[in-house]
Protein backbone atom coordinates (compact mmCIF):
# COMPACT_ATOMS: atom_id res chain seq x y z
CA UNK A 1 0.00 0.00 0.00
CA UNK A 2 2.90 2.68 0.89
CA UNK A 3 4.00 1.94 -2.50
CA UNK A 4 1.00 2.44 -4.32
CA UNK A 5 0.56 5.95 -2.37
CA UNK A 6 4.60 6.52 -3.17
CA UNK A 7 4.06 6.01 -6.74
CA UNK A 8 0.37 8.14 -6.43
CA UNK A 9 2.49 11.18 -4.94
CA UNK A 10 5.19 10.86 -7.89
CA UNK A 11 2.29 11.01 -10.60
CA UNK A 12 0.78 14.14 -9.34
CA UNK A 13 4.10 15.71 -8.34
CA UNK A 14 5.45 15.14 -11.88
CA UNK A 15 7.24 17.93 -13.40
CA UNK A 16 5.86 16.75 -17.23
CA UNK A 17 7.81 19.12 -18.96
CA UNK A 18 11.29 17.64 -17.81
CA UNK A 19 10.12 14.15 -18.20
CA UNK A 20 9.22 15.25 -21.93
CA UNK A 21 12.37 16.84 -22.14
CA UNK A 22 14.83 14.12 -20.88
CA UNK A 23 12.58 11.87 -23.14
CA UNK A 24 13.59 14.23 -26.20
CA UNK A 25 17.23 13.41 -24.85
CA UNK A 26 17.39 10.03 -24.91
CA UNK A 27 14.91 9.66 -28.59
CA UNK A 28 17.85 11.73 -29.98
CA UNK A 29 21.15 9.84 -28.34
CA UNK A 30 18.91 6.04 -29.33
CA UNK A 31 16.39 7.09 -32.04
CA UNK A 32 13.75 5.23 -30.35
CA UNK A 33 10.80 6.91 -30.51
CA UNK A 34 9.63 9.60 -27.85
CA UNK A 35 6.45 8.43 -27.13
CA UNK A 36 7.63 5.02 -26.39
CA UNK A 37 10.17 6.28 -24.43
CA UNK A 38 7.67 7.93 -22.12
CA UNK A 39 5.09 4.62 -22.07
CA UNK A 40 8.40 2.42 -21.07
CA UNK A 41 9.42 5.22 -17.88
CA UNK A 42 6.03 4.85 -16.47
CA UNK A 43 6.57 0.96 -16.59
CA UNK A 44 10.07 1.43 -14.40
CA UNK A 45 7.82 4.14 -12.19
CA UNK A 46 5.40 1.00 -11.54
CA UNK A 47 7.41 -2.09 -11.65
CA UNK A 48 11.08 -0.45 -10.19
CA UNK A 49 9.98 3.05 -8.52
CA UNK A 50 11.64 4.38 -10.77
CA UNK A 51 11.43 8.29 -12.03
CA UNK A 52 12.41 9.56 -14.91
CA UNK A 53 15.80 10.92 -13.60
CA UNK A 54 16.62 7.25 -12.53
CA UNK A 55 15.70 6.12 -16.32
CA UNK A 56 18.29 8.59 -17.75
CA UNK A 57 20.52 8.96 -14.97
CA UNK A 58 20.95 4.56 -14.76
CA UNK A 59 20.50 4.09 -18.39
CA UNK A 60 17.48 2.27 -18.37
CA UNK A 61 16.53 2.35 -21.83
CA UNK A 62 19.92 0.35 -22.60
CA UNK A 63 18.70 -2.52 -20.18
CA UNK A 64 16.26 -5.46 -20.28
CA UNK A 65 14.00 -5.92 -16.95
CA UNK A 66 16.34 -8.46 -15.52
CA UNK A 67 18.98 -6.25 -15.17
CA UNK A 68 16.18 -3.33 -14.18
CA UNK A 69 16.01 -4.93 -11.17
CA UNK A 70 19.09 -5.08 -9.78
CA UNK A 71 18.60 -0.98 -9.51
CA UNK A 72 18.46 1.12 -6.59
CA UNK A 73 16.14 3.41 -7.62
CA UNK A 74 15.01 6.72 -5.44
CA UNK A 75 11.39 5.03 -4.66
CA UNK A 76 13.53 2.01 -3.25
CA UNK A 77 16.46 4.27 -1.32
CA UNK A 78 13.52 6.03 0.01
CA UNK A 79 12.07 2.77 1.18
CA UNK A 80 15.10 1.22 2.39
CA UNK A 81 15.49 4.74 4.96
CA UNK A 82 12.01 4.24 5.71
CA UNK A 83 12.36 0.69 7.05
CA UNK A 84 16.22 1.08 8.85
CA UNK A 85 16.80 4.74 9.98
CA UNK A 86 14.89 6.09 12.92
CA UNK A 87 13.78 9.77 11.47
CA UNK A 88 13.54 10.27 15.00
CA UNK A 89 17.22 10.39 15.44
CA UNK A 90 18.26 12.14 12.22
CA UNK A 91 18.79 15.38 14.45
CA UNK A 92 22.56 13.77 15.27
CA UNK A 93 22.97 14.25 11.71
CA UNK A 94 20.89 17.83 11.02
CA UNK A 95 22.22 19.92 13.34
CA UNK A 96 26.33 19.49 13.08
CA UNK A 97 27.17 21.03 16.37
CA UNK A 98 25.49 17.40 17.94
CA UNK A 99 27.18 16.00 15.08
CA UNK A 100 30.75 16.78 15.56
CA UNK A 101 29.75 16.30 19.24
CA UNK A 102 29.33 12.53 19.44
CA UNK A 103 31.85 11.96 16.69
CA UNK A 104 34.76 13.92 17.84
CA UNK A 105 37.01 11.35 17.75
CA UNK A 106 36.74 10.43 13.96
CA UNK A 107 36.91 14.37 12.92
CA UNK A 108 40.68 14.84 13.05
CA UNK A 109 40.44 18.89 13.20
CA UNK A 110 39.98 21.63 15.35
CA UNK A 111 36.05 22.97 15.45
CA UNK A 112 34.22 25.93 17.77
CA UNK A 113 30.75 27.28 17.61
CA UNK A 114 30.04 30.53 17.67
CA UNK A 115 27.91 31.29 21.11
CA UNK A 116 28.03 34.43 21.66
CA UNK A 117 32.01 34.05 22.33
CA UNK A 118 34.20 36.91 20.44
CA UNK A 119 37.01 36.16 22.61
CA UNK A 120 37.05 32.23 22.33
CA UNK A 121 36.62 33.16 18.56
CA UNK A 122 40.04 35.15 18.87
CA UNK A 123 41.98 32.30 20.09
CA UNK A 124 40.31 29.75 17.58
CA UNK A 125 41.60 31.85 14.77
CA UNK A 126 45.55 32.34 16.36
CA UNK A 127 47.88 30.81 13.35
CA UNK A 128 45.07 30.04 11.37
CA UNK A 129 45.59 32.27 7.94
CA UNK A 130 42.23 30.22 6.93
CA UNK A 131 38.70 29.06 8.36
CA UNK A 132 35.47 27.26 6.76
CA UNK A 133 32.52 28.11 8.04
CA UNK A 134 29.40 26.44 7.97
CA UNK A 135 25.67 26.84 8.83
CA UNK A 136 24.90 24.42 11.44
CA UNK A 137 21.78 22.92 9.41
CA UNK A 138 23.24 23.14 5.92
CA UNK A 139 23.16 20.27 3.47
CA UNK A 140 24.39 20.02 -0.21
CA UNK A 141 27.56 22.53 0.46
CA UNK A 142 25.37 25.70 0.62
CA UNK A 143 26.37 28.33 3.04
CA UNK A 144 29.96 26.88 3.31
CA UNK A 145 32.69 28.77 2.43
CA UNK A 146 36.51 28.89 2.75
CA UNK A 147 37.60 32.52 4.61
CA UNK A 148 40.84 34.40 4.70
CA UNK A 149 41.17 35.38 7.76
CA UNK A 150 41.72 38.86 8.32
CA UNK A 151 42.81 42.11 10.90
CA UNK A 152 38.76 42.74 11.62
CA UNK A 153 38.17 39.85 14.04
CA UNK A 154 35.01 41.70 15.16
CA UNK A 155 33.69 42.94 12.37
CA UNK A 156 34.48 39.06 10.70
CA UNK A 157 33.03 37.21 13.89
CA UNK A 158 29.45 39.85 13.19
CA UNK A 159 29.22 38.71 9.74
CA UNK A 160 29.13 35.14 10.53
CA UNK A 161 26.89 35.26 13.34
CA UNK A 162 24.71 37.59 10.74
CA UNK A 163 24.85 35.07 8.17
CA UNK A 164 24.18 32.10 10.35
CA UNK A 165 27.63 30.59 9.77
CA UNK A 166 28.19 29.73 12.86
CA UNK A 167 30.14 26.35 12.85
CA UNK A 168 34.11 27.18 12.08
CA UNK A 169 36.11 24.38 11.37
CA UNK A 170 40.31 24.42 10.77
CA UNK A 171 41.00 24.09 7.12
CA UNK A 172 41.50 20.60 6.40
CA UNK A 173 45.02 19.59 4.66
CA UNK A 174 44.47 16.81 2.33
CA UNK A 175 47.13 14.06 1.49
CA UNK A 176 49.10 15.27 -1.51
CA UNK A 177 47.78 12.65 -3.53
CA UNK A 178 44.29 14.23 -3.53
CA UNK A 179 46.20 17.44 -3.65
CA UNK A 180 47.29 16.19 -7.32
CA UNK A 181 43.80 15.52 -8.31
CA UNK A 182 42.24 18.91 -7.30
CA UNK A 183 43.94 21.36 -4.64
CA UNK A 184 41.13 23.70 -4.52
CA UNK A 185 38.56 21.92 -2.95
CA UNK A 186 38.84 18.61 -0.03
CA UNK A 187 37.99 16.22 -2.49
CA UNK A 188 36.39 13.62 -0.43
CA UNK A 189 34.60 10.13 -0.42
CA UNK A 190 31.31 9.27 -0.19
CA UNK A 191 31.03 5.56 1.79
CA UNK A 192 27.78 3.59 2.54
CA UNK A 193 27.69 1.54 5.95
CA UNK A 194 24.67 -0.81 7.06
CA UNK A 195 24.43 -1.85 10.44
CA UNK A 196 22.80 -5.24 11.36
CA UNK A 197 22.77 -7.11 14.60
CA UNK A 198 25.43 -5.25 16.03
CA UNK A 199 28.01 -5.58 12.78
CA UNK A 200 28.71 -2.83 10.41
CA UNK A 201 29.40 -3.99 6.86
CA UNK A 202 30.59 -1.21 4.13
CA UNK A 203 28.37 -1.27 0.78
CA UNK A 204 30.63 0.81 -1.66
CA UNK A 205 32.45 4.53 -2.00
CA UNK A 206 32.33 6.89 -4.57
CA UNK A 207 35.17 9.66 -5.02
CA UNK A 208 33.70 13.59 -4.99
CA UNK A 209 36.05 15.69 -6.87
CA UNK A 210 36.06 19.91 -7.09
CA UNK A 211 35.61 21.34 -10.35
CA UNK A 212 36.55 25.30 -9.97
CA UNK A 213 35.36 25.53 -6.43
CA UNK A 214 36.07 25.02 -2.80
CA UNK A 215 33.91 22.33 -1.86
CA UNK A 216 33.08 19.18 -4.38
CA UNK A 217 29.38 18.85 -3.83
CA UNK A 218 27.81 17.48 -7.12
CA UNK A 219 25.02 19.77 -6.62
CA UNK A 220 27.47 22.52 -6.26
CA UNK A 221 29.51 22.25 -9.45
CA UNK A 222 31.86 19.61 -8.72
CA UNK A 223 31.72 15.63 -10.35
CA UNK A 224 31.92 12.50 -8.41
CA UNK A 225 32.83 8.89 -9.63
CA UNK A 226 33.15 5.27 -8.39
CA UNK A 227 35.91 3.31 -6.87
CA UNK A 228 36.66 -0.36 -6.47
CA UNK A 229 36.99 -1.78 -2.55
CA UNK A 230 40.69 -1.14 -2.80
CA UNK A 231 39.80 2.16 -3.53
CA UNK A 232 40.92 2.45 -7.40
CA UNK A 233 38.49 4.69 -9.27
CA UNK A 234 36.87 2.19 -12.19
CA UNK A 235 35.33 4.90 -14.53
CA UNK A 236 34.92 8.42 -15.61
CA UNK A 237 34.12 11.18 -13.17
CA UNK A 238 30.25 12.88 -13.98
CA UNK A 239 29.15 16.23 -12.98
CA UNK A 240 25.65 17.51 -12.89
CA UNK A 241 25.55 18.01 -16.78
CA UNK A 242 26.04 14.63 -18.01
CA UNK A 243 29.66 15.39 -19.04
CA UNK A 244 32.37 12.69 -18.41
CA UNK A 245 35.80 12.99 -18.07
CA UNK A 246 38.78 10.56 -17.83
CA UNK A 247 40.91 13.15 -16.70
CA UNK A 248 40.39 16.08 -14.62
CA UNK A 249 39.14 19.73 -16.63
CA UNK A 250 41.78 21.42 -14.79
CA UNK A 251 44.34 19.33 -13.72
CA UNK A 252 44.53 16.85 -16.01
CA UNK A 253 45.35 15.06 -13.97
CA UNK A 254 43.77 10.68 -14.65
CA UNK A 255 40.90 10.43 -12.89
CA UNK A 256 40.06 6.42 -14.37
CA UNK A 257 42.37 4.42 -12.12
CA UNK A 258 43.66 7.25 -9.42
CA UNK A 259 44.63 4.91 -6.05
CA UNK A 260 42.88 6.93 -3.24
CA UNK A 261 45.43 6.96 -0.84
CA UNK A 262 44.60 5.28 2.97
CA UNK A 263 41.67 3.43 1.46
CA UNK A 264 41.48 0.44 3.85
CA UNK A 265 41.94 3.04 7.05
CA UNK A 266 38.89 5.06 5.63
CA UNK A 267 36.74 1.90 5.70
CA UNK A 268 37.71 0.96 9.41
CA UNK A 269 36.84 4.29 10.09
CA UNK A 270 33.34 4.52 8.94
CA UNK A 271 32.29 0.99 10.20
CA UNK A 272 33.65 2.37 13.63
CA UNK A 273 31.45 5.46 13.28
CA UNK A 274 28.29 3.46 12.37
CA UNK A 275 28.46 1.53 15.41
CA UNK A 276 27.92 4.49 17.62
CA UNK A 277 24.57 5.37 15.75
CA UNK A 278 22.60 1.92 15.05
CA UNK A 279 19.33 3.01 15.15
CA UNK A 280 20.40 4.89 12.06
CA UNK A 281 21.41 1.38 10.20
CA UNK A 282 22.31 3.10 6.89
CA UNK A 283 24.13 6.14 6.27
CA UNK A 284 26.77 8.08 3.41
CA UNK A 285 29.78 9.14 5.28
CA UNK A 286 31.50 11.59 3.78
CA UNK A 287 35.66 11.36 4.69
CA UNK A 288 38.45 12.89 3.47
CA UNK A 289 41.57 11.98 3.25
CA UNK A 290 43.93 13.96 5.34
CA UNK A 291 48.13 14.23 5.17
CA UNK A 292 48.17 10.88 7.00
CA UNK A 293 44.83 9.94 8.28
CA UNK A 294 41.24 9.72 7.02
CA UNK A 295 38.89 12.58 8.32
CA UNK A 296 35.39 12.51 9.19
CA UNK A 297 33.30 15.18 7.70
CA UNK A 298 29.71 14.48 7.80
CA UNK A 299 27.16 12.15 7.87
CA UNK A 300 24.13 11.31 5.91
CA UNK A 301 21.15 9.48 6.67
CA UNK A 302 19.16 10.07 4.08
CA UNK A 303 22.24 9.25 1.31
CA UNK A 304 20.94 10.25 -2.46
CA UNK A 305 21.76 7.18 -5.10
CA UNK A 306 25.08 6.51 -6.69
CA UNK A 307 25.11 3.96 -9.14
CA UNK A 308 27.98 3.35 -12.19
CA UNK A 309 26.02 3.46 -15.63
CA UNK A 310 25.51 0.02 -17.37
CA UNK A 311 27.63 1.93 -20.44
CA UNK A 312 30.80 2.39 -17.86
CA UNK A 313 31.25 -1.53 -17.00
CA UNK A 314 30.79 -5.00 -18.85
CA UNK A 315 28.34 -6.19 -16.08
CA UNK A 316 25.44 -4.50 -15.94
CA UNK A 317 24.12 -5.48 -12.99
CA UNK A 318 23.01 -2.40 -10.22
CA UNK A 319 24.13 -2.10 -6.58
CA UNK A 320 20.65 -3.53 -4.72
CA UNK A 321 21.98 -7.37 -5.51
CA UNK A 322 24.68 -6.16 -3.16
CA UNK A 323 22.26 -4.57 -0.59
CA UNK A 324 19.95 -7.35 -0.67
CA UNK A 325 23.06 -9.33 1.02
CA UNK A 326 22.42 -7.40 4.19
CA UNK A 327 18.75 -6.17 3.81
CA UNK A 328 15.64 -7.18 3.49
CA UNK A 329 14.22 -5.46 0.87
Amino acid sequence: MRKVIYLFKRIIGLDYKNMFRIAKKISKKTHKNKFLIIIDMIKCGFKYQAGYYDYLEFEFYLLNDKQRSTYLTRGKNNEIIRKYNNKEKAYQFDDKQVFNKMFKQFLGREYINLDNNLEEFKQFLKNKKEIIVKPLDGEGGKGVEKIKVNSDIEKLYQKLINNNQTLVEEVIKQHKQMNKLYDKSVNTLRMFTFVKDGKAYFLQAILKIGNGGVIDNFSSGGMYTFVDNNGVVLAPAIDQDDNYFEKHPLTNEKIVGFKVPLFNEAVELVRKAALIVPDMAYVGWDVAIGEDKPILVEGNWFPGVFQMKPSFKENKDGILTLYKKYMDI
